[in-house]
């Protein structure tokens, strides 16, 4: 068997010896992958520039191809037949033909056996070996050569799933955004140290759907658990080498199987059953998604699937030199979503996750990436008209990582109406703030406005701007106050990589100390990084672990520590506990006050119509900032007014809900504040002080009261109705935060 490579040049491929026959049929070029349709199999694969597909079938257990078709059709760029009897949990790969010509971009090998992009499971896992790369590794012109060893034993092989699967009374949660409170998880990292969690289950999806971690993650007040990707991927082999492995999976190589290591039972179900035991729950599964770039690398990476597929239409190549690639990620390639069937595939994961596998919403990697066409970023990207227009996809969350290293890769407030963004600005202004920071106060207002400056245009909602402090890459939150530098010894790049602009402090000692003063400080600073989060307009994301202090050693890169540094560690201090409660406490009360929850952006204007503005930004004396004083570059203590008097929604009325009166003070010493007089009220109830984070009633406050306010705290008041009677809607308002801050002090956390 010969094939084409060059003008002139002929390689021979070295196949199996022994090919028995099997009547194949036509098939149908849809749906693209391997269907089970109750009596055999359809296979459909596209590649528009490849000669010649073959479908390999391989014994149970993936070791021993058993037998090589031909596809006998090609419809619309589109390999495809059909086998009467192939049953599900066959194990296939593909062998694809076509020219290798890599300076015009086309990489065709059939000695390497490829993935099916559209494979539902996958068995197996990377192993490193010269042959998994079409080229000779150490020839001259590496990349232009063409290396003729069989890659079959090296790469993971494709399964025939039986979609089947009993969901019973199973509904979406549907939470409303304004109530959403994203918990960013690790599904191995969450789960290996839970002594709850059976030793079989630690790491896998099984593993989340215990009883006793779904118990608590719901007794904390979330709704949404936002998993780092599940997708597929691949241990980089620099890594390998190291003795480390890519623990955070943002290496993609599958867009429709979950990764063999999550699976407990080798069953795709295993994933159904957890979505459905988190919505029987009432939390939402949310999936961060990873379809900017592959695990194929650049031209010197191995040939694992669509490089060998059709290499010219899946990435973005050099325009000058398709020998080369776009490098948008920084990962090497950049996946070509400008290509109609590129974006098909897209879709078609995206759909498959929120309809087969019912997921409520996607967080979207380098999202920037997928919505830039040849011209740049745009807002009119056929990516996001795609995902805008379908009615699947339209009612699940999508949340994007606006950013990338590309031209023009920072986009934070463009993405279109019905879109959420992560809020980088925010996580940025809150750390600075609460360090110490110089002249803050300005920013703080309007991140903690939602930054309507980003958000505040074609109809978004505050809850556009996805609040955190802390997530997946970078410090703790624990490590944010107990480090002033990075410490990645663990990673093998001598400390090197990670950002070292973290914005962090550690109030006198680096790591972990006995000392009661700075263990006090830090764990006051945690409550005001946690309040000042859950209080502020726009949608909060908690760091899994954040809540009762995790650490990783001042590790802010631990993307390939799969050990006790990435992992949650579930030994918890009375320290520890009692900071999860006072989580809790602030996400019951954030439920609880509409105020907080509003679908307005605050300007600090004044309604004529009303009389009232929607926001007073206050100073220690308890007079509102004048254009003077926000200039005052020293000052670090300020107040928040907010009058539930101002206009609620679109309908020019009168609000309804409890006036709220927050007090930052990031100065190191105490702030003697005044409580300011507000209407319709005959006095203020303390309901938060960072430093008193426990209390047993709503502690009450004449207007006037020179309040001191602690060095580093941050407080709530809510304001007491008087006895007029027009103020029946605001002690109805009143009496419902009352009742939650009982509940706040009385519900249990299942930790």
């Amino acid at each position: 068997m010969t094939i084409q490579i060059r003008p002139n040049t002929t390689q021979t491929y070295r196949g199996p010896t022994a090919v028995r026959p099997r009547r194949i049929q036509e098939g149908r070029p849809f749906p693209l992958g391997a269907t089970w349709d109750g009596i055999g199999v359809n296979f459909a694969i596209f590649s528009a520039h490849a000669t010649k597909v073959e479908l390999c079938l391989f014994d149970a257990d993936g070791k021993s191809e058993i037998e090589r078709i031909e596809l006998p059709e090609y419809t619309n760029e589109i390999f495809h037949g059909y086998l009467r009897d192939v049953r599900p949990g066959q194990i296939y790969g593909y062998r694809v033909y076509g020219p290798y010509e890599p300076d015009a971009g086309h990489r065709f090998n059939p000695n390497k056996l490829l993935i099916d992009p559209y494979a539902k499971q996958l068995i197996g896992e990377v192993k490193w070996d010269h042959a998994l790369f079409g080229y000779t590794i150490g020839h001259d012109d590496a990349d232009l050569s063409f290396d003729e060893r069989d890659s079959a034993p090296f790469v993971p092989k494709c399964r025939v799933v039986d979609p089947a699967f009993t969901w019973g009374d199973e509904r979406r949660p549907n939470v409303f955004w304004d109530r959403t409170v994203f918990y960013e998880a690790h599904v191995k990292g969450f789960t290996m140290r839970h002594p709850a969690v059976a030793e079989r289950d630690r790491g896998k999806f099984a593993g989340l759907m215990t009883t006793e971690v779904i118990d608590y993650i719901r007794s904390l007040g979330i709704t949404s658990v936002e998993l780092m990707p599940i997708h597929a991927f691949v241990d980089d082999s620099y890594l390998v080498e190291k003795g480390l492995r890519n623990y955070w999976g943002y290496n993609s190589l599958g867009f429709f199987a979950p990764d063999p290591r999550y699976l407990a039972s080798n069953s795709i179900a295993e994933f159904k059953e957890l979505v459905s035991a988190f919505h029987h729950a009432k939390l939402e599964v949310i999936l961060d998604v990873v379809y900017n770039h592959t695990a194929e690398g650049n031209e010197l990476g191995p040939t694992l699937s669509f490089k060998g597929i059709d290499n010219a239409t899946y990435y973005r190549l050099m325009p000058d030199d398709a020998r080369y690639y776009i490098n948008d990620t920084g990962t090497g390639n950049t996946v070509n979503t400008s290509h109609p069937r590129v974006m098909q595939l897209v879709t078609d994961s995206l759909r498959y996750w929120a309809g087969e596998m019912r997921v409520d919403g996607f967080r979207f990697d380098l999202a920037t990436i997928l919505a830039r066409e040849p011209t740049g970023f745009s807002e009119e990207s056929s990516f996001l008209h795609a995902t805008m227009q379908d009615p699947l996809l339209s009612e699940v969350k999508l949340i994007a990582e606006p950013w990338d290293c590309g031209p023009g890769g920072y986009q934070v407030g463009r993405f279109p109406p019905g879109w959420a963004e992560w809020n980088d600005g925010y996580r940025d202004t809150i750390r600075a703030f609460w360090r110490g920071d110089d002249g803050m106060i300005p920013k703080v207002a309007n991140k903690f406005s939602a930054s309507a400056d980003l958000f505040d245009r074609r109809g978004r909602k505050p809850w556009a701007s996805v609040n955190f402090i802390t997530a997946h890459d970078g410090f703790t939150l624990h490590d944010l106050v107990s480090y002033n530098d990075k410490h990645n010894e663990a990673n093998g790049e001598d400390n090197r990589d990670g950002h070292s602009h973290n914005l962090s402090y550690n109030y006198g000692a680096e790591g972990l100390t006995d000392d009661p003063e700075i263990v006090e400080i830090r764990f006051r600073q945690l409550r005001n990084f946690f309040a000042t989060l859950l209080f502020s307009r726009g949608t909060p994301m908690i760091l899994a672990g954040d809540e009762f202090a995790r650490t990783q050693g001042g590790n802010n890169n631990a993307y390939a520590q799969d050990n006790e540094i990435g992992w949650v560690d579930w030994k918890i201090t009375p320290e520890s506990r009692q900071l999860a409660e006072f989580v809790q406490k602030l996400i019951i009360l954030r439920q609880s006050l509409a105020m907080l929850r509003r679908g307005t952006f605050l300007h600090g204007t004044f309604d004529e119509e009303l009389g009232v503005k929607d926001v007073a930004w206050l100073k220690p004396d308890g007079q509102e900032f004048v254009d003077g004083d926000w200039a005052d570059g020293e000052a670090k203590c300020f107040g928040v007014l907010l009058d539930g008097r101002a206009q609620e929604t679109g309908i020019r009325r009168p609000g309804t809900d409890a006036t709220m009166l927050i007090v930052m003070n990031a100065h190191f010493d105490v702030v003697n504040f005044v409580l300011p007089e507000a209407p319709g009220g005959k006095r203020w109830r303390c309901v938060i002080d960072t430093n008193l984070p426990v209390r047993e009633e709503l502690a009450p406050f004449e207007f006037g009261t020179d309040y001191m306010v602690t060095g580093r705290s941050f407080l709530v008041f809510i304001l007491e109705p008087d006895d007029t009677a027009d103020s029946e809607d605001a002690r109805r308002s009143y009496a419902h935060v009352s009742e939650a801050f009982a509940r706040s002090a009385s519900d249990r956390l299942r930790i």
